[in-house]
């Protein structure tokens, strides 16, 4: 919390498959989080915490929660699904929660389980019924818009100044857009994510891998119970969901959500 005679923030790091956030309790909204030059101090892995975002944890109506997240860019964002996983393992540490949770985002409602011991999360999320080509890359909202193109030898491709030039073009630049690109490994995808807020290549997007899953399955016309194994930088989630070939539901989110320290900084 906030003591405002001595100006320090507690807060708690987090990640997912490498996906880090930093959360912060603000139950008794004793913190004013519309400040962008502060939550950008804050995620300044040089001059403050260091984290791809930032989420506060706020209590609503109807909800075990409320999750409101900014990039590191210290501007709202659209929905975060790695930083989606980690406030359910927050929700746990602080005791709103035991092993399930209906929570809100700004994209809406969220289900969610927790594991016993607190380190794996299956995060619901948007149900995805739309799918456009840009020529031949995929795009769609799995809660924040993506753009995902296959791509060969994806170890070495420059996804920062490739993801960026994409980000950036004259079809995504005023609304900006999160560029994944992906490889078919047979057993399991890996895809590596540009990612808009961040302006750089994160470890993990879960909101980017939900995508890239749903687009290979759009590709080779899969339809049924769909289980997808995607490697990223920071580790292994998977995504599974159902398809008739033309609407994807019952989307969830899995992996990892990880405490890392906790702290408190001056502000």
């Amino acid at each position: 919390m906030l003591y405002e005679d001595y100006m320090k923030l507690e807060f708690f790091k987090y990640e997912g498959a490498g996906n880090d956030f930093i959360l912060v309790d603000n139950r008794a909204l004793t913190i004013n989080h519309q400040r962008p030059e502060l939550i950008q101090k804050l995620c300044h892995r040089r001059f403050g915490i260091g984290a791809d975002g930032i989420i506060f944890l706020q209590q609503t109506k109807d909800f075990d929660f409320e999750m409101i997240y900014y990039n590191a860019d210290g501007h709202p964002s659209s929905m975060c699904g790695n930083g989606g996983r980690c406030i359910v393992a927050f929700a746990k540490f602080l005791g709103i929660i035991k092993t399930r949770t209906n929570f809100l985002a700004v994209d809406g409602p969220h289900y969610a389980t927790i594991s016993e011991k607190g380190d794996w999360v299956s995060l619901q999320m948007i149900n995805v019924d739309t799918i456009k080509k840009d020529k031949e890359a995929f795009v769609l909202n799995t809660g924040s818009p993506h753009y995902v193109t296959c791509v060969n030898n994806l170890k070495e491709l420059d996804v920062y100044h490739e993801g960026k030039s994409i980000r950036y073009n004259d079809v995504y630049k005023t609304n900006g857009i999160n560029v994944n690109f992906i490889e078919d490994k047979g057993d399991h995808y890996f895809v590596r994510t540009y990612e808009r807020g961040v302006e750089d290549e994160t470890y993990a997007c879960g909101t980017g891998v939900t995508a890239a899953a749903v687009a290979m399955a759009k590709k080779k016309n899969k339809t049924g119970l769909i289980n997808t194994t995607i490697k990223v930088l920071g580790g292994a989630l998977n995504v599974r969901f159902h398809t008739d070939g033309k609407t994807f539901t019952d989307l969830f989110l899995e992996g990892p959500a990880t405490f890392v320290f906790t702290g408190h900084v001056e502000l």
